[in-house]
């Protein structure tokens, strides 16, 4: 199981799932409330965290990527939670993963200050923004992207502008289907950029997102990402060739979803080079899901991708969904219809809608025919299921839905839930998507 937050926040009924009239009060005593969000007391829709398989699909993660010499900065953007970020990083990763400056500075807040902000930050202004961050937190170890000389140019009149600010440490990103050098000539002219930045800038490695290379066909997908790893691999190459072999470097790829192949091709390399990290950035594999995550594991199966003490296991069948959200039968308006209070504003849908898991009744859980409910439309605040005609779900039963897609998800909640093996609320974990 997690820790409990270190944070100390208040919980009220402006917080989903705190039941209507309850009272401020500290979250780190929420695991004596006894709440099951299937009880009927607690404000629904609702979402929460199963902390056990949280802790197991982080525990199989770091074990593949330590047998494949490989480090992990989890990306903090999937659940915005200091606490679990922190999780992960005392578990044993290698630094925390963030999308833009104000995530970075919430996790340096937070006392997390080795961080990969996996994005550029534009001119002159984005620049100068971060330099303000660099200031506050001089103890932080920050790695940026850079997949232009424009960029480049811009960190480095803002960082020769103040002398006080530490060298700062870019990445040139690589890339296809996102941001990133499209090129070999284009990654060798963002080097040239950051060496000529009179010592203000330091190439500290290359960096690129396989996840945006996908494309209409698993033949042209499989192509299009063997180009994109081939080109980082030489931008990597080139600039251990220009600064020589006693610098530390890193090489970063995003992770979550072909994962297998960064590391069958990245990690041999970076281990011939005897001076260099393969720094994967996964943060929804830890939640993992229903839906757009359990697919993306099969095809790593498919692929026989993943494998553990030199043997191939399934990914599919050794991740587990972490997340859930639980919602009320509102209405039974016609035979095969029911009407559940959840909807868009509630829950990711971009993947795929979610899925029904289970059904209780007065806090007990109850079968589901073989033919599931199953939701056909989302409105704003309510799911529309189709079921047989003869069905017995009836208003006021709960429903247990798995979800598909964590990081859009998780950001329509202020407060993620842990919840015990046996369902119980346990802690609460604050979110800071602003």
């Amino acid at each position: 199981m997690l820790t409990g937050p270190s944070e100390n926040f208040m919980l009220d009924d402006r917080i989903r799932g705190v039941p209507p009239g309850t009272t401020a009060f500290a979250g780190s005593t929420v695991g004596s409330k006894g709440w099951h969000p299937a009880d009927g007391a607690m404000s629904l829709p609702v979402l929460t965290l199963d902390e056990q398989a949280f802790v197991s699909n982080r525990d199989l993660f770091f074990r593949y990527i330590r047998q494949a010499g490989a480090e992990i900065a989890p990306h903090a953007k999937t659940p915005m939670a200091p606490d679990l970020a922190r999780a992960l990083v005392d578990a044993g990763a290698w630094g925390t993963t963030v999308a833009d400056i104000r995530q970075a500075s919430v996790m340096l807040g937070a006392g997390l200050d080795r961080l990969i902000i996996a994005n550029e930050v534009g001119g002159k202004g984005g620049a100068g923004r971060l330099a303000m961050l660099v200031a506050a937190n001089p103890q932080a170890d920050i790695h940026i992207f850079a997949d232009s000389v424009a960029a480049v140019d811009a960190l480095a009149e803002v960082w020769r502008a103040n002398d006080a600010l530490p060298p700062l440490r870019v990445l040139v990103e690589t890339g296809a289907g996102r941001s990133g050098a499209r090129t070999f000539s284009d990654a060798e002219a963002i080097l040239d950029a950051i060496l000529g930045s009179a010592d203000r800038l330091v190439a500290a490695g290359v960096a690129t997102y396989e996840g945006a290379a996908g494309r209409p066909t698993q033949a042209e997908t499989d192509t299009a990402i063997a180009g994109l790893i081939e080109l980082t691999a030489a931008a990597f190459t080139a600039l251990r060739r220009r600064i020589g072999a006693d610098a530390p470097l890193i090489l970063s790829a995003g992770g979550s979803v072909f994962f297998d192949k960064v590391v069958s091709t990245l990690a041999p390399a970076i281990a011939r080079d005897g001076n260099a990290k393969l720094v994967l950035r996964s943060g929804a594999i830890f939640f993992h899901d229903n839906g757009v995550y359990d697919r993306a594991m099969a095809a790593v199966d498919e692929r026989h991708g993943f494998a553990l003490d030199g043997t191939a296991v399934s990914a599919q069948q050794s991740f587990r969904p972490a997340l859930r959200l639980w919602a009320e039968v509102l209405s039974r308006p016609e035979a095969g219809t029911a009407v559940c209070g959840m909807g868009m504003r509630d829950v990711s849908f971009d993947q795929g809608f979610p899925v029904v898991l289970n059904r209780y009744r007065n806090g007990a859980p109850l079968p589901l025919a073989n033919a599931l409910p199953t939701i056909v439309k989302l409105n704003d605040q309510h799911a529309f299921l189709a079921l047989a005609p003869d069905s017995e779900l009836a208003v006021g039963d709960i429903l247990e839905f798995g979800i598909s897609h964590p990081c859009t998800c998780l950001d329509r909640y202020r407060v993620i839930f842990g919840v015990d093996e046996a369902g119980r609320v346990k802690n609460a974990f604050p979110t800071y998507f602003g």
